[in-house]
């Protein structure tokens, strides 16, 4: 038995799955208010169930916004400390790729890193069997559009797909549908099959660039 949940980004989500069996699962788009909203959605979609019974904590470890991401993180070491529960780190973009299972395209997640940068990852999807392509990176529109120009079908998904699309105008590309296109617990878990177990004290968030703090205080010293 297997708790997912994210919040890496603008939306939150959790879900107890069995094995390809979902018990239970929530999803809200309601901005970034992970601190309040996180753990009671947890709380539900545990109720009736005891923390100790799991088999492991999957959490989205990144990319995505850096305190979206400390609180998944921080939620999942709090919850499996006291049990000793197993955790899985699981890529944000990896997550996003199982929505689209029954798909035969190649699945462009996209996230927003600002001034039309995308956190992205490249995966094949073809019998229901997803395929990385590529790494998870910080890639421009311009550089991410001359990739995509090679392959024959493609669907944009995550928070960044919609301005993607608008700016990218290639006719091999195509827009996922709202209610499919945002990472969601039981995509979590799906991504977290057959990934490595870790402690909780080895789970770290993973960021892709410096955080924007970071990058004005590296600015001042610079300039100085």
């Amino acid at each position: 038995m297997l708790l997912s949940f994210d919040s890496s980004a603008v939306t939150a989500s959790a879900a107890l799955t069995d094995g390809e069996r979902v018990i239970k699962s929530e999803f809200v788009n309601a901005g970034l208010t992970h601190s309040e909203t996180l753990l009671p959605m947890i709380k539900r979609v545990m109720q009736g169930y005891s923390f100790s019974a799991l088999d492991g904590i999957a959490v989205t470890a990144g990319p995505g916004s850096f305190t979206g991401v400390r609180i998944g993180i921080a939620t999942a070491k709090g919850l499996a400390f006291k049990d000793n529960i197993s955790c899985i780190g699981v890529s944000t973009l990896e997550a996003i790729a199982y929505n689209f299972t029954d798909e035969n395209a190649v699945i462009c997640a996209v996230m927003d890193a600002r001034r039309m940068q995308f956190y992205n990852a490249l995966f094949s999807v073809e019998n229901k069997k997803v395929t990385r392509l590529c790494d998870d990176r910080a890639i421009s529109i311009d550089d991410l559009k001359k990739e995509l120009a090679c392959y024959e079908r493609v669907v944009l998904a995550g928070d960044g797909a919609e301005l993607c699309y608008n700016n990218i105008a290639l006719e091999n590309v195509v827009l996922a549908d709202e209610e499919q296109r945002y990472q969601n617990g039981i995509g979590v878990s799906k991504a977290a099959e057959n990934k490595e177990k870790i402690s909780a004290s080895q789970l770290m968030p993973v960021y892709l660039r410096p955080s924007q703090a970071e990058r004005e205080l590296k600015l001042k010293k610079e300039n100085k």
